[in-house]
């Protein structure tokens, strides 16, 4: 060992008279240890609802949406094959969309309804995950107003309860885009059979999202033959940007195809912002506990600075007692930070085994989730021990300056 750190270990042990320097000390320590803590626990709560609410809604929506600009799709069949083949896709399914009214008994509310794929939708989204009651295959059935026939919907849960609906029961879809006579659009009407009610967690799609198979929705629409788009599903899908414009290069002018991040830009936004904004605020912490590792070093530059002048009187040089006082300050970050990060960890791991911390009903999370990245943690651990060490370099200096002659003419 050599004697820089030697001198600084001993520092570190105060001497009966030197208490108040060595309870300034382990405040220290405290400081960045709470400081690492919090930012870790804080970081780790936002990516993980950032992870959970973007699985909320990749479950409910498709990594990519191909479309055709102001136009439907009629060779959709022909086109399944190509958009497999894509390199990075794993299933695709076509859909058809629209705004109408649902209607049962005295209640009535607008919707979104969705036509589906029940063959290959499963490929593309985590439907069946959930689905409160049903199954989206009991979607699949003849498109007749036949009252021993009626084809089935799946509902959401708030619209089920808007709706005063239950599995089993019909409900009459409105659409507005009907047929022109002499007396005005004729709304064009539909009833169908609840056979399945789904729960996401998120009240904007389950007080508005409906599912009917892709050939009801065509035969109510009068759209034949056609879709509206497709929905694709990739394996990576931080890969989704670049592969959804691939695929626009690949099918040429007139299709547009949008990723998951595209669609949802301004609420990964907000929450990024937010996740940064935080970070920043907690990382005070640390700030304020530099300070107090700068008001201890100074302070025992003070306390020892005839030790400083007999070190020098004996050879050592203005760089080994700034080492000195820089090793004394790391060992205060590297102690705080290590404790910190075993703390944080420990809570982290606490909070997401046993979820005990209940979110309200407005968060379409029931518990606080907590997810840590290990990059987050070597970020924090590095940013941590670098402003540790810049909080040494000013004492260090002060330390460095002591003239020998000075120090001891009294002695």
């Amino acid at each position: 060992m050599g004697f820089e750190w030697f001198i600084s270990l001993r520092y570190l042990k105060a001497k009966r008279k030197q208490t108040f320097i060595s309870l300034i000390t382990i405040i220290s320590m405290a400081g960045v240890a709470v400081g690492v803590m919090a930012l870790i626990v804080v970081l780790g709560v936002m990516t993980g609802f950032t992870s959970e609410f973007r699985d909320k809604i990749l479950g409910i929506n498709s990594h990519i949406v191909v479309q055709k600009y102001g136009d439907i799709i009629g060779d959709y069949r022909d086109q399944l094959p190509m958009l497999a083949a894509q390199p990075g896709v794993t299933g695709v399914t076509p859909y058809l969309t629209s705004q109408v009214m649902m209607t049962a008994g005295i209640g009535g509310t607008g919707a979104v309804l969705r036509g589906i794929d029940p063959a290959t939708v499963s490929r593309v989204l985590n439907l069946d995950k959930h689905m409160k009651q049903g199954t989206l295959d009991a979607l699949t059935g003849p498109a007749t107003n036949d009252k021993s026939q009626l084809p089935g919907v799946v509902i959401g849960n708030e619209l089920a309860m808007q709706l005063h609906v239950t599995m089993g029961d019909n409900l009459r879809i409105m659409s507005s885009a009907g047929p022109l006579t002499p007396m005005g659009i004729i709304p064009k009407m539909k009833t169908c059979r609840v056979v399945g009610i789904f729960q996401t967690g998120m009240y904007e799609y389950d007080s508005i999202l409906s599912f009917v198979s892709l050939s009801t929705a065509q035969e109510f629409l009068d759209l034949g033959e056609t879709v509206h788009g497709f929905e694709l599903r990739v394996n990576d899908i931080y890969q989704a940007n670049q592969i959804a414009l691939d695929l626009e290069k690949r099918l040429g002018p007139g299709y547009v195809a949008r990723d998951w991040m595209r669609t949802n830009k301004n609420i990964f936004s907000a929450l990024k912002l937010e996740k940064t904004a935080l970070s920043i605020i907690v990382a005070l912490i640390v700030m304020v506990a530099a300070f107090n590792i700068v008001s201890t070093l100074i302070m025992v530059v003070m306390e020892k600075s005839k030790d400083i002048a007999i070190l020098k009187s004996m050879g050592a040089t203005s760089r080994s007692i700034m080492r000195i006082f820089i090793y004394e300050g790391l060992i205060i970050g590297l102690v705080g930070t290590t404790a910190g990060i075993v703390g944080g960890l420990t809570l982290c791991e606490i909070l997401s085994r046993y979820r005990f911390i209940k979110l309200p009903e407005v968060y379409p999370i029931s518990t606080l989730p907590v997810q840590v990245l290990p990059q987050d943690v070597i970020l924090i651990s590095i940013t941590a021990v670098l402003i540790t060490f810049i909080a040494t370099l000013y004492p260090s200096w002060q330390a460095a300056r002591v003239d020998p002659a000075e120090a001891l003419r009294y002695e």
